[in-house]
């Protein structure tokens, strides 16, 4: 199967899976259960009727923000269990096995020899996982500083200051 073809039935699932609907009264954001593709948690973001154009940036800046974690998790996740399941049918052809053993069951890889695949994995995603974490330092205290503003923005709304 090809990679394109793999990514895009994954995704179709994601999308399925991340499906939920709060109650049409809520007043909060709701927090779904976990994506079962990149274990991160979905949010449906309350919007109120008075929402100003200061918490609509920081709203979409969050969704953003949930949507960029969401695809880049997916994706790394994706890579992760492909080239892990690469890597141990090589390491079982090589042994001279198949991937079922006598009795019809899976056949595991032992601790140490794992331990190989995932340095490589982590050592070969280093600057990836390098610049993923700076953007989402940038982008968190981006939101951060929104958030102040919106704050404050409502501190003054309440006593009458616009």
């Amino acid at each position: 199967m090809s990679f394109e073809l793999y990514q895009a039935i994954f995704c179709m699932f994601v999308f399925q899976a991340i499906t939920f609907c709060p109650p049409a009264q809520s007043k909060n954001d709701w927090i779904g259960p976990p994506d079962r593709y990149s274990n991160l948690r979905p949010i449906k973001y309350f919007i109120p009727n008075d929402e100003s154009d200061l918490e609509r940036k920081l709203r979409e800046l969050r969704q953003e923000t949930q949507e960029w974690n969401q695809r880049f998790w997916e994706n790394q996740n994706l890579s992760f269990f492909k080239e892990k399941e690469a890597f141990i049918i090589s390491k079982l052809s090589a042994l001279g096995l198949g991937l079922k053993d006598e009795q019809g069951r899976k056949r595991t890889l032992d601790a140490d020899v794992m331990a190989d695949f995932y340095q490589d994995f982590l050592s070969k995603n280093f600057e990836k996982h390098t610049r993923y974490n700076r953007e989402w330092y940038r982008k968190n205290l981006e939101i951060t500083f929104l958030m102040g503003k919106v704050k404050l923005q409502r501190a003054l709304r309440k006593i009458g200051w616009e």
